[in-house]
């Protein structure tokens, strides 16, 4: 009988619950979870794929390197400039932004040579960088027929994340890289309580989905966080004749 009792109770409180649940659902319309305010801001898309939309932070425009100074002396970026491209020259060293940033959306286009010598393999052929805020690389690299250490290749966050994919085309051929690039977040002690977070799309194919830093990029050693704030866009030079255009940057959100 005791056991009845409060099989009757419970059955009575999942009536009541399931009845209120049920009446407070056919209450609510359609504008119930409708969200009009603020309104995300207007952005104009480029003409082309290749093209900066309105809020883009226009790098290179393939006619000047105004943007860009070079890392060993501070003085004027000192890559070979012709035919809408800056390219790498022998000894002139890495080049980076006059400007800082953090959170953001990145389109650079690049190429790597022609290479006529088949006896250059591996990291040997078409060495790069692309560095967001200066320390934490996404490799570019001829991988056309050219297998390397596959936490190297390109596309590849430089010996920490491996892409899903080789999306390499012939050596000599333009390739375009879409970044999406999250920011570390550090505490008031300057240790990173929120990791840097990248997305890589090469050539249209995805390889690297948000996956998280684990800190600077380092040739020798394991990475690690040092506190930062804004920080230029870097561009690698390895000795090889890599070619850049087309760069922009959109900024994301508030950061630094």
């Amino acid at each position: 009988m005791r056991r009845f009792f409060f099989t009757i109770v419970a059955l009575a409180f999942v009536s009541v619950t399931c009845f209120g649940q049920q009446t407070e659902k056919d209450q609510r319309t359609p504008e119930s979870t409708e969200v009009w305010e603020p309104q995300p801001k207007i952005v104009t898309p480029g003409a082309t794929p290749s093209a900066p939309p309105s809020d883009a932070v226009v790098l290179f425009d393939g006619k000047s390197m105004d943007q860009w100074t070079s890392v060993n002396d501070g003085g004027a970026a000192k890559w070979s400039l012709k035919d809408g491209a800056m390219t790498v020259t022998p000894k002139n060293g890495d080049i980076r932004t006059k400007a800082e940033f953090g959170d953001m959306q990145l389109h650079i286009e690049w190429r790597s040579p022609d290479v006529k010598d088949a006896s250059i393999v591996s990291q040997g052929r078409g060495n790069s960088g692309i560095f967001l805020q200066e320390r934490y690389e996404v490799q570019v690299l001829d991988n056309y027929e050219n297998k390397t250490y596959i936490n190297g290749q390109a596309g590849s966050i430089y010996k920490q994340h491996i892409p899903l994919a080789n999306a390499c085309k012939k050596p000599g051929e333009w390739q375009v890289y879409d970044i999406i690039y999250t920011a570390p977040r550090f505490d008031k002690d300057g240790r990173a309580i929120i990791p840097a977070y990248v997305t890589v799309i090469h050539n249209g194919v995805l390889l690297l989905n948000h996956v998280a830093l684990l800190g600077a990029t380092e040739y020798i050693g394991f990475p690690l966080y040092k506190e930062h704030g804004k920080a230029p866009l870097r561009l690698q030079h390895h000795g090889n004749l890599v070619s850049y255009r087309d760069i922009g940057v959109r900024e994301l959100g508030e950061w630094g």
